[in-house]
């Protein structure tokens, strides 16, 4: 399995003010936006380092997940939530041959933790011995910062606060996730019950 992220946070996405004035830092100066670039890559990193331990999307992007067999005949999870649309299914063949398939095959079942594309009629389109199945989906709470819940825009400033004070720890000391940001994500972790498949 392997999962592509086909399009990347765009800037316009971040919330550079508000993360500004989560740190206080002062305004009105002719140097304001010296430390934009400093302020952007640890917002990322924050966003990324949640994302990761959710396995949720928190602003909307594409993504493709390359598969050589489904889970299972009839259902196919994905890996991040949550999903608004499933866009392409396509079988590849051994020499790499393309087939799409027909929406009309296949379709999403919406979950907050584990969405999965089941086929319409059963069981979804066999994959090609050799070859392998992609799926393109769009996954996120929204495609604005505002559309992500106020606890986990909260866990995003406190974390890339604590990288942004921390900066200069060559230690490592300063790796671990802070205990106010795990209490914040608590409510959005995906907990694994019935083997995994519930």
């Amino acid at each position: 399995m392997v999962l592509v992220e086909l399009t990347s946070l765009d800037l316009s996405a971040l919330p550079m003010e508000a993360f500004r004035a989560h740190l206080r830092l002062g305004t009105g100066f002719a140097d304001d936006a010296i430390q934009d670039e400093v302020l952007e890559s640890y917002l990322r990193a924050a966003i990324a380092a949640i994302e990761a331990r959710l396995g949720k999307a928190l602003i909307m992007r594409a993504f493709r997940l390359e598969l050589t067999a489904w889970a299972d005949g009839a259902r196919q999870p994905l890996p991040v939530a949550p999903v608004r649309d499933v866009t392409s299914v396509t079988l590849l063949d051994r020499a790499g041959v393309e087939t799409v398939v027909t929406p009309a095959r296949f379709e999403l079942k919406r979950d907050t933790h584990r969405p999965v594309v089941v086929g319409s009629a059963g069981n979804l389109p066999k994959v090609p011995s050799g070859g392998g199945v992609e799926i393109e989906f769009q996954a996120g709470f929204g495609a604005f910062w505002e559309a992500v819940p106020a606890d986990l825009r909260q866990a995003v400033f406190l974390l890339a606060a604590h990288y942004y004070e921390n900066r200069r720890d060559t230690s490592g000391s300063s790796g671990f996730m802070p205990f106010g940001v795990m209490m914040l994500l608590e409510p959005h972790r995906n907990i694994r019950t019935l083997g995994g498949r519930a």
